[in-house]
């Protein structure tokens, strides 16, 4: 009899519990039906959710989102999808999002996996970021990182040519198998040059834990491939 545990799907997430603030749920229901995309809705529609056209860029996992809309306010011209599967981050995101005048973010509540799959059409983004995904430090979990083989290809299924890869890290463990798994893929180019790591682009915002990690001596390892 085979081992169930096998057949368990890459999750981009752990499930955590954790309650809205008043304010997130406020948030959480005064813009969602404005900002918030379905899974269930099928294919995503960019052209129609965003009322024009434009580059468009995934980021998956945005924690409580104050980088996305750092970047989606300095590219307003952008397109950008969040992925979020913890509801106080996107309440807080939405939050963000009304208090800043941001309206370039379009929201999924919902599994990355399951949003790459069955809502982005191949070959349709111009970039996707997934910044410090869970390291799932201890040996035996590594198993558990979402910077996988077959999730790394489902990526670049839905980037188009040309489009860049941006990850990022402050685990040096998972930056090295990061670097292993995108080198390995074909269809990807490493813009710093073969086994290198980038310099933090402007593009992508300092944050606080950052700010605070350096002055601890602590490193961070961004990772810029764009697909063949």
């Amino acid at each position: 009899m085979s081992d169930p545990r096998q057949a368990r799907p890459i999750r981009s997430y752990v499930l955590r519990t954790g309650r809205m603030t008043p304010g997130q749920q406020r948030a959480f229901d005064e813009h969602w039906a404005r900002w918030g995309l379905e899974h269930a809705d099928g294919a995503l529609d960019f052209e129609r959710a965003f009322g024009r056209g434009g580059p468009r860029v995934l980021e998956i996992g945005f924690g409580m989102g104050q980088s996305l809309v750092t970047m989606a306010a300095a590219a307003p011209t952008t397109n950008f999808v969040g992925v979020e599967v913890h509801r106080p981050g996107v309440g807080r995101l939405l939050h963000s999002m009304a208090d800043q005048g941001v309206d370039n973010i379009r929201v999924y509540c919902h599994d990355a996996v399951e949003v790459l799959r069955d809502c982005i059409a191949p070959e349709s983004l111009d970039g996707i970021q997934i910044f410090f995904p869970d390291p799932w430090h201890k040996k035996r979990h590594h198993k558990r990182r979402l910077i996988q083989p077959p999730f790394v290809e489902l990526l670049v299924s839905r980037m188009a040519p040309g489009g860049l890869l941006h990850l990022a890290t402050d685990w040096e463990n998972y930056a090295e198998q990061m670097l292993e798994v995108l080198s390995a893929c074909a269809a990807l180019r490493n813009q710093a040059g073969p086994g290198q790591y980038s310099p933090r682009p402007d593009s992508r915002p300092l944050t606080k834990f950052e700010q605070r990690g350096e002055r601890l001596g602590h490193g961070v390892w961004d990772l810029l491939f764009t697909r063949a």
